[in-house]
């Protein structure tokens, strides 16, 4: 669980968690990957007998980054600590993972976005346009490209060389195991309110511009070739029309 100032909601994150560890009979450990609360979420954490790991880089992919490579399973469940996700319904991705996937993914718009979890720009706009053009440039095979819910085994991810520190990290994962032709599942997943008073950290505009920019970044052919291409037919058509027009 990456974790920044999530008091309010991580022992019900933990909770959850143990449940789940509970009903499936799973050898497992709870690591809360901390990048710098002060609100003594390390502390909570600790007092609940979990382990903490202090990312000090700051950011949503350096604290996962840190959390995976600190965990001594072979599998990893990754999840946001603001009990927008309940921790209790990751049997479905165990069972992929043990049926040989490699990365595991969470489909909320398959399976229910309650009102008040996701606002309607991310909804209807941000999350279809980036999984959409994550499919367009890369032929990833998911329908939810940023769901904070999945999983993964450790191995296969770590040769993956994840670098994002921030909420690209996402992205990240899901296009390199695409590209590495890695075997990867959707199970539908429920997204809920979180449980916190206090705004959530991603910012739309912000992130979803580190988004798009990774992946364009991560495309050559689609930032320069394809765009060149299209100039170079614009000028040779306005080229073609200037010379055989009225002298």
């Amino acid at each position: 669980m990456p974790c920044l100032n999530e008091v309010e909601t991580l022992a019900t994150c933990i909770g959850k968690a143990r449940t789940a560890i509970e009903k499936h009979h799973l050898a497992a450990e709870i690591i809360v990957a901390d990048n710098g609360s002060t609100d003594g979420s390390q502390m909570v954490a600790k007092e609940l007998g979990v382990r903490v790991v202090d990312v000090v880089r700051k950011g949503y992919g350096s604290a996962l980054i840190g959390g995976i490579a600190a965990a001594r399973g072979e599998f990893v469940i990754m999840g946001d600590a603001d009990d927008s996700y309940d921790f209790r319904a990751i049997g479905p991705l165990v069972d992929k993972l043990r049926e040989g996937y490699d990365l595991v993914m969470g489909n909320r718009f398959a399976g229910g976005i309650e009102a008040g979890a996701m606002v309607w720009s991310h909804r209807w706009v941000g999350n279809p346009a980036l999984t959409n053009i994550s499919k367009l440039f890369f032929q990833t095979p998911v329908g939810d490209m940023h769901c904070g819910l999945r999983g993964f085994r450790k191995d296969a991810i770590e040769t993956l060389r994840l670098r994002a520190t921030g909420m690209e990290f996402a992205s990240e994962m899901v296009i390199k195991a695409s590209l590495h032709h890695m075997k990867i599942a959707e199970v539908p997943v429920t997204l809920r309110p979180d449980g916190r008073s206090r705004p959530p950290h991603l910012r739309t505009w912000r992130d979803g511009w580190r988004h798009l920019r990774f992946m364009l970044l991560f495309s050559p052919r689609w930032l320069f070739l394809y765009p060149g291409f299209a100039l170079f037919g614009v000028g040779a058509v306005a080229g073609a029309l200037l010379e055989t027009g009225p002298k």
